[in-house]
């Protein structure tokens, strides 16, 4: 995915009321600008760090430009729009790099499905069954290298996770969990026990229940972000 147009640097100021970030472009003008995540974005800023913005070219909006990523003071990328995994998922799987979900004859998104009312993410037909897909970013990192879901206790992401454990005991139909990292210091992936146990040990009885786990890789510039790679997920 190329970023078009293509993105600007600034410097971060702060980050406030979820979805509002300051930043100054390099000659020092000051702007407000549009955070697309309204999660909690553990680790992922820091007043002074570079951050890289797009323009809306819609000179009619209030926050004209929106802030897509952050680099770290050790030059690590962090794609802070979470809005965009699912698409870096559909392009991976329709250009062969996640290899245990190639060549469906159909891709759908936004499916209804399960006893919660939930509405799967990516829906891969095939010729005999199909393949349900829950797509989570990650970009929480600890420890340098490792990567960890949630950041924040998600009870969303504990009802995915048991709709997957669902249709992976009662159906003939693949359940899977695909952790999107958009983090290039990530090395490898797990449930953040210390922040939501409940979803760590829900995590540990989809992979009992069948439910496939995987965790794919983002290789991000300030022109363009893709999924390249596998990465390791571990599950307690």
């Amino acid at each position: 995915m190329k970023f078009d147009p293509p993105l600007q640097p600034a410097i971060l100021q702060q980050r406030y009321k979820r979805f509002l970030a300051d930043v100054t472009w390099p000659n020092g003008e000051a702007l407000t600008v549009h955070c697309p995540n309204t999660g909690s974005m553990k680790n992922c800023w820091d007043s002074g760090w570079t951050v890289y913005l797009q323009d809306s070219n819609n000179p009619k909006r209030k926050y004209r430009y929106s802030w897509v990523l952050a680099q770290t003071p050790q030059g690590e990328f962090i794609g802070v729009n979470t809005h965009i995994a699912n698409q870096l998922v559909v392009e991976a799987i329709n250009n062969g790099v996640i290899e245990p979900l190639a060549d469906p004859t159909a891709i759908r998104q936004e499916v209804p499905y399960g006893a919660e009312k939930s509405r799967i993410d990516i829906l891969l037909e095939h010729d005999t069954r199909s393949t349900y897909i829950e797509v989570k970013s990650v970009t929480l990192c600890e420890n340098n290298t490792q990567g960890y879901f949630p950041d924040a206790v998600s009870t969303r992401g504990q009802k995915h996770l048991r709709e997957l454990i669902a249709l992976a005991e009662n159906t003939p139909h693949r359940a899977v969990l695909l952790f999107c990292v958009q983090h290039t210091g990530i090395k490898t992936v797990q449930a953040a026990a210390h922040i939501d146990p409940v979803y760590a040990d829900l995590l540990t009885q989809a992979q009992q229940a069948g439910v496939e786990i995987m965790a794919y890789a983002a290789t991000i510039s300030a022109s363009a972000i893709q999924l390249t790679h596998p990465l390791e997920v571990i599950v307690q």
